[in-house]
């Protein structure tokens, strides 16, 4: 069980409260799935509830149509690219961060994390700003360097993470040995931090997968990805093409999270 033995009734009754309490915001939280799909198989043109008749007709309107299926092109390469764009800056600048002498190595950490921290939309105006003088707006170049922009930090903290247990002596020993800084990291380093690596890539995939004000500040009419074609149909006709491509969405983030999931579990045996 997963109170003890000698757990008086107070503690008991805390502990209850607080599983329960947990329970009440996790269903809060993902109550919307069990509406979406739902909705994604429905016959019914309109949201209506309770569904009479089911159908895949709304799945077959997305993969026919070709807004969506460029949409959802543009979202692919967009994240593929930030993705990779991403962990490699990412990766980088954790190895960085993460030697002995490195200087003002807070105020660097900070810098690195603050897209986490600020509001998404003021990232998306100073994009917009920044790279408008250079004509990197509505292309997907621009697109490409906001996203990884904002994936980046979670590469940072999952590589630095993996290189706190790492033990420098490996790479001495390396070193000692005759080989040089480039084969050490390709053949010791890398392989032990891999892990987080890929970890820290399947997030930043996820970020930009998902993302979508900055992708409306940045994109336009050819590079309009999946989030922001559901934003326009919600906004302009409601249509139940929506909720297959939410469920997609939505299928692709579960999918992502089962493998980062997978991921820690080979980690930690």
């Amino acid at each position: 069980m997963w109170l003890p033995a000698y757990a008086t009734r107070s503690e008991r009754l805390c502990r209850l409260a607080v599983v329960t309490f947990a329970f009440a915001v996790l269903v809060f939280l993902v109550g919307p799935l069990f509406v979406v799909f739902p909705l994604s198989v429905s016959k019914d043109p309109f949201f209506t509830f309770p569904i009479e008749a089911y159908s895949w007709r709304w799945y077959a309107d997305f993969f026919q149509n070709a807004r969506w299926t460029q949409s959802l092109w543009n979202s692919l390469v967009a994240a593929t690219f930030s993705t990779a764009l991403a962990t490699l800056l990412g990766t980088l600048a954790a190895l960085g961060i993460a030697r002995p002498g490195f200087p003002a190595r807070k105020a660097v950490m900070a810098l690195m994390i603050s897209p986490m921290i600020m509001p998404v939309v003021i990232v998306a105006v100073g994009a917009y700003m920044f790279f408008g003088p250079l004509g990197l707006t509505n292309t997907r170049t621009g697109l490409v360097l906001a996203h990884a922009g904002l994936a980046i930090p979670f590469v940072v903290i999952t590589v630095l993470s993996s290189l706190s247990t790492y033990d420098a002596n490996l790479t001495r020993a390396g070193a000692s040995l005759g080989a040089g800084p480039v084969s050490v990291f390709f053949t010791v380093t890398l392989p032990l931090i891999l892990p987080g690596i890929v970890s820290g890539a399947l997030l930043a995939f996820a970020v930009s997968f998902d993302e979508v004000i900055v992708a409306l500040f940045l994109t336009g009419a050819e590079q309009r990805t999946l989030p922001v074609q559901m934003f326009s149909g919600i906004r302009d006709q409601i249509n139940p093409t929506i909720m297959a491509a939410a469920s997609l969405l939505t299928t692709v983030s579960i999918a992502l999270f089962v493998g980062l999931s997978l991921i820690r579990r080979l980690r930690r045996g």
